[in-house]
């Protein structure tokens, strides 16, 4: 069955916000890119770091479901999803409706070296003691949650931006509306 829009999931620092950017661009005026981390945050009025810490991870993944549910009649857009989006079922239920799931992977060590540039603090799930750690042990937990959701897998390690994008839109043509 075709689909009408693109979902990015993936661990942190895979390139989803960067690589649904540039697919945006290259598909032209009829698609536009959402960074549903960005709703969330607009929906609760506060950041991501201050959802986990004065709300709980529940309360986050109530908005994200929310977020998805919403998006999910949303036609030719490129949306951006949380790295945790896949813990719920129901949210790839949802994006599965429209949407391609491309799913984003790098290794651990890839991840590290990304997600450090912005800082630990920026990203709850790794402001940990170990960090490097922590995304070997999320990653491994994620690991079948993100391959039962994907359509398409693309390894994101070592590859510039146009190289991924381009991957995809290989991948994609005769699946997308």
């Amino acid at each position: 069955m075709k689909k009408n829009s693109i979902a990015l999931i993936g661990f942190m620092a895979t390139g989803k916000t960067y690589v649904g950017r540039k697919l945006a661009e290259n598909l032209g005026d009829n698609y536009k890119f959402i960074e549903m981390d960005k709703i969330i945050v607009e929906k609760a009025g506060k950041s991501i770091p201050d959802i986990f810490f004065e709300d709980g991870e529940i309360r986050f993944r109530e908005y994200e479901i929310a977020v998805c549910k919403e998006l999910s009649n949303y036609k030719h857009v490129i949306i951006s999803c949380g790295g945790g989006v896949v813990l719920n079922k129901i949210n790839i239920d949802y994006l599965k409706k429209n949407c391609l799931i491309v799913l984003l992977e790098a290794s651990a060590e890839d991840i590290f070296q990304r997600a450090m540039k912005d800082g630990k603090e920026t990203r709850p799930v790794i402001n940990k003691e170990d960090p490097k750690r922590e995304i070997e042990k999320v990653l491994e937990f994620r690991k079948p949650f993100y391959e039962a959701a994907a359509d398409i897998i693309i390894d994101t390690s070592k590859k510039s931006i146009e190289e991924i994008t381009n991957q995809i839109l290989n991948n994609i043509e005769e699946k997308l509306l």
